[in-house]
């Protein structure tokens, strides 16, 4: 009987240590990122790399649109094999002008996956930093919790003055 008084009492005791050493924290990761240097310049060079590519499907627009145009003004009399070949010109530069489109936005999504790693590494090794610093037992991405207690640290600032920003 006794023992199990004292264990009651222990268990009792230990409670509220055991829930105070759980330590959580959310971290808002887009306003992180969005305020890293190394996410406006990442930005900047996909707008750049993304106005090229606009530049050369503009050309290939003004190509289309300047056949098409001489497609138009056939004349009636305009033998039916002159009519298929230009038509012909115009599907093949209709497909290039696709090609080009997908090529372009796998180009574009491939140069942002591979900028955007070393920046995401970076902003999880400052959360890493911050949650073994303070002692958190988790930090989840603010937003994404289903609920939130009153317990829970935001951490986001932390975040930003580990990785220098204001």
């Amino acid at each position: 009987m006794i023992k199990k008084l004292i264990l009651v009492v222990a268990a009792v005791i230990a409670l509220p240590v055991v829930m105070n050493a759980q330590k959580f924290g959310v971290v808002d990761a887009n306003d992180v990122l969005t305020n890293l240097p190394d996410f406006a310049t990442m930005r900047d060079q996909i707008a750049e790399a993304s106005k090229h590519y606009e530049d050369e499907f503009k050309k290939l627009q003004d190509e289309m649109d300047k056949k098409y145009g001489e497609f138009q003004a056939l004349p009636e009399e305009t033998p039916q094999s002159i009519k298929e070949l230009r038509l012909n010109e115009l599907q093949e530069l209709d497909q290039k002008m696709q090609q080009f489109r997908n090529t372009a936005s796998q180009d574009l999504q491939r140069q942002q996956e591979t900028m955007m790693a070393p920046i995401e590494q970076k902003l999880m090794e400052a959360v890493r930093a911050v949650g073994q610093e303070g002692g958190y037992t988790f930090i989840f991405q603010e937003g994404q919790a289903l609920y939130q207690g009153t317990d829970v640290v935001n951490v986001t600032a932390e975040v930003k003055a580990k990785l220098g920003i204001k």
